[in-house]
């Protein structure tokens, strides 16, 4: 047993300071996000919009995810991930509370699309700010105990938030959300002062190299994969919820327990399997492949049988193949960013996850809407198997070029 958990604290040892403050800031400001998980119900049951009102409500969520890691992104390599982390955080604070007071359809298109660009800006940021303070060898552990963070807050938040509902009501989430949003800013503030700009931002005292990232094909690329990969995962945050409420009956604390299998899961098991893929020198890009595997699996199995329990395993195999995917994903993409260019190419990496929502939630709640959950279910399987096709692809011209080899 002390030899399992010595092993299991290994994978934590090495990684700097500023990284630990880091994720503890995410983490103060993720378990507040519960919010976002319960979105769709709130406003199917509470708002009592259409699954399509709710579908362009949510595209407006990924419009403004876009700008705002398009934006925070340049401002990252403009002022530093310090200030971009910091006002992000208080104002997007802000906006959650102004959240509950909207009641229209229009109003709350543009009070979401509003809220996102401003949180959202902090997406980017946080990529760069690991990089900045890790070492070259712990940069995928640094990125997977940032994403532990917000997996370890996004697992306690929606638990706690699906009580709240079931409770009490759910305008108590905004300002829950708010509140959290507006600590973790004040802490960062307080726990990681900025040093001078040279030091915490070396890119910024050096020439640009390389292409932009819009002319980097072999990123272009990966780009697509992050885009398609990204669609297929955040149905588990809209559409997802609703089917488990309309199909197998869950109410809202069981759908808050049920996410919290995700976030225990990962935070449990993420950086020991980590390092574990680390130790045996996986490549970045294949374990990317697998990651999309693994979620493809998570859409068969609910199709395959009506029995609830399969709603578990079908949380576990997605959960497994984020843990997978997601940390190697992002480190490759740090790694294929040139110096001085990094900001602007983990911006681009962000807006994947962005275009994801604009296209996610809106065709996922259309086609759930028109033909079914099980047949939206099978359609986002095709999508993952042409995300592997291109990821295979990717891994082979990365082979190719001596700048990745072994990516």
């Amino acid at each position: 047993m002390r030899k399992i958990y010595n092993s299991y604290i290994n994978n934590f040892t090495g990684l700097s300071k500023e990284i630990w403050l880091l994720s503890l800031v995410t983490f103060v400001n993720r378990a507040g996000a519960m919010v976002i998980p319960f979105l769709s119900l709130y406003l199917v049951n509470d708002r009592c919009f259409s699954m399509p009102d709710v579908g362009w409500i949510m595209t407006s969520y990924g419009l403004g995810s876009l700008t705002g890691t398009w934006i925070g992104g340049r401002l990252t390599d403009k002022i530093g991930f310090y200030k971009v982390i910091t006002l992000s955080l208080f104002f997007g604070g802000l906006g959650f509370i102004g959240l509950q007071w909207l009641d229209s359809f229009a109003g709350f298109c543009i009070g979401i699309f509003t809220l996102i660009l401003i949180a959202d800006a902090y997406r980017p940021a946080i990529y760069v700010a690991s990089d900045v303070y890790s070492k070259p060898e712990n940069k995928t552990r640094s990125i997977a105990l940032i994403r532990l963070a917000i997996n370890l807050g996004f697992s306690i938040g929606p638990l706690i938030g699906g009580m709240i509902i079931a409770s009490i009501d759910y305008s108590s989430l905004f300002w829950i959300d708010g509140i959290s949003c507006v600590i973790a800013s004040i802490g960062l503030f307080v726990l990681l002062k900025p040093k001078e700009k040279d030091k915490i931002d070396p890119d910024s005292s050096i020439k640009k190299e390389g292409l932009p990232p819009l002319l980097n094909k072999l990123y272009i690329l990966l780009f697509i994969i992050m885009v398609l990969t990204s669609i297929t995962f955040v149905q588990y945050f809209s559409v997802m919820p609703l089917y488990w409420a309309k199909e197998h009956f869950l109410s809202e604390d069981l759908i808050g327990w049920l996410m919290f299998v995700n976030g225990a899961i990962i935070v449990i098991f993420e950086m020991p399997l980590v390092g574990y893929l680390e130790r045996i020198n996986i490549s970045k890009t294949m374990a990317t492949f697998w990651g999309g595997v693994f979620i493809a699996l998570s859409f068969i199995v609910i199709n395959i049988t009506s029995w609830s329990g399969v709603l578990i395993i079908g949380m576990l195999l997605l959960t497994l193949g984020e843990m997978i995917g997601s940390p190697f994903s992002s480190a490759l993409a740090l790694e294929m960013a040139p110096k001085g260019r990094k900001g602007s190419y983990m911006g681009l990496f962000s807006m994947s996850f962005s275009i994801s929502h604009i296209f996610g939630h809106n065709g996922g709640m259309n086609l759930a809407d028109t033909y079914g959950f099980d047949t939206t279910w099978w359609i986002m399987v095709g999508v993952l198997i042409i995300v592997s096709i291109l990821t295979i692809w990717l891994y082979k011209l990365l082979k190719k070029s001596p700048t990745f080899e072994g990516t």
